[in-house]
């Protein structure tokens, strides 16, 4: 019940009280915490969240209040909390429906957080071909010499885009859009079907094309859907959950009709996003069957790779490496030693631990736009850590994670390289 004059949550997607009322406040998730450890701050952290969360719900609470807002979008939703949590709070859902109830309530606050909702939301993640125009628009841009023109004219700073622009993923070459691809693998085990994702079809075409070979070398016919879309990870942190679940149909709906055995993902935060639909439709419950059912049979590459079992690798890779958990691949789906087990079978490659290798890098999808001064916080704890390795590579698992990791290097004049696990797997053959 919410008192006279406090807006509490409406029935729609609302935080339930089953998962916060499951909180103890041990404390426990305190140091596995981000933005905890940048402030210090109770409220920064997923207990303070929480208590804020019930807050409303109980009606002590305005669900507009200035706190709430502040506390919800600064929340990475990386999940480091829910690995550590002895009670099992899914702590994930409760931020994202409370943002979902945020949205319906409160407009988003800055125009980083406008244009990332709006156009990138609502155009770019849910109309491919408007997001494969606007990468064509940007590769353009970088590779013709008006980024350089761009950014010693200090126009970007004077419209106030340098942050903006100088996150932007460089865009591939060329692209990978699927398009009902057929790879045939050599006395093949089983058919898989490869999710092309968004920002992974036009901004990292190479991780796909070592993601196929590596497949074929494991003898799997892979095949890629020109149905399938954005999985819809970035609308379910941004709220927009209604969204998310038209998304999700389509890829559910696209799995059901191949003759594929699996659903492979080679991006951590797509493939947590890809694991959960059937909590993503939890108010439906033929649809929440259908979600569950198609996420049985999601696997991250890294996960695949290590279940079946690769090739002998034929050839050495020189470098000294260090391995950077992607938040949604370690804390969300709970991989961490099969990326480390593929790499370490690799001659040549010295793997070297990160100090806080789970500590999030700050990119946690948008929110470098929404966040920008704890992501910029974030990011240079990071790179202090990287920097202290001594390492020439830097292995993930996550697209926003080699963006945000290659541009903090870049500022910091690093030479360091960041590449994907499946990219370097894939150099480990003749």
């Amino acid at each position: 019940m919410t008192s006279a004059g406090v807006r509490g949550y409406t029935e729609h997607d609302a935080p339930a009280d089953s998962i916060y009322n499951q909180c103890v406040r041990c404390g426990l998730c305190l140091p596995s915490c981000p933005t905890y450890l940048e402030t210090l701050t109770e409220t920064s952290g997923p207990r303070g969240r929480i208590s804020l969360i019930k807050a409303v719900g109980e009606g002590e609470l305005d669900l507009r209040s200035a706190g709430f807002v502040h506390q919800m979008s600064e929340c990475l939703d990386c999940r480091a909390c829910e690995a550590v949590c002895p009670s099992g709070v899914h702590y994930g859902q409760l931020v994202e429906t409370a943002r979902a109830q945020l949205q319906q309530a409160a407009p988003a606050r800055s125009p980083g957080a406008l244009m990332a909702r709006y156009f990138g939301l609502r155009l770019l993640f849910s109309r491919l071909g408007f997001l494969r125009f606007a990468a064509r628009l940007l590769r353009f841009y970088q590779r013709s010499g008006l980024q350089t023109l761009a950014r010693r004219s200090g126009l970007l700073g004077a419209l106030g885009l340098s942050k903006i622009e100088s996150a932007a993923p460089r865009i591939s070459e060329r692209f990978f859009i699927p398009a009902g691809q057929h790879y045939t693998a050599s006395a093949s085990r089983m058919s898989v079907m490869l999710h092309a994702g968004c920002i992974m079809q036009v901004a990292f075409s190479e991780v796909h094309e070592a993601t196929v070979e590596m497949l074929q070398r494991s003898r799997c016919n892979v095949v890629v859907p020109a149905a399938q879309g954005c999985c819809g990870a970035i609308a379910v942190h941004a709220g927009e959950i209604d969204l998310a679940r038209e998304l999700a149909k389509r890829n559910i709906e696209t799995f059901e009709k191949s003759s594929a055995d699996l659903y492979v993902v080679n991006a951590a935060g797509c493939g947590s996003a890809l694991k959960e639909y059937g909590e993503l439709f939890h108010d439906d419950p033929v649809w929440a069957r259908r979600g569950h059912d198609f996420s049985a049979e999601v696997r991250d590459i890294c996960e695949l790779l290590w279940e079946i079992g690769i090739p002998s690798p034929t050839r050495a890779v020189i470098a000294r490496a260090t391995y950077q958990d992607a938040c949604h691949l370690a804390h969300a789906q709970r991989i961490t030693a099969q990326p480390r087990a593929l790499l370490a079978g690799i001659s040549g490659l010295e793997l070297i631990d990160l100090p806080e290798s789970s500590v999030c890098c700050g990119s946690a999808g948008i929110y470098n736009l929404t966040e920008p001064a704890m992501a910029a916080r974030l990011q240079k704890r990071k790179i202090d850590n990287l920097l202290t390795t001594g390492a020439d590579l830097v292995i993930t698992a996550n697209p926003g994670c080699a963006m945000q990791l290659r541009a903090g290097l870049k500022a910091a004049g690093s030479s360091m390289r960041v590449e994907h696990v499946v990219e370097v797997l894939n150099q480990a053959y003749a």
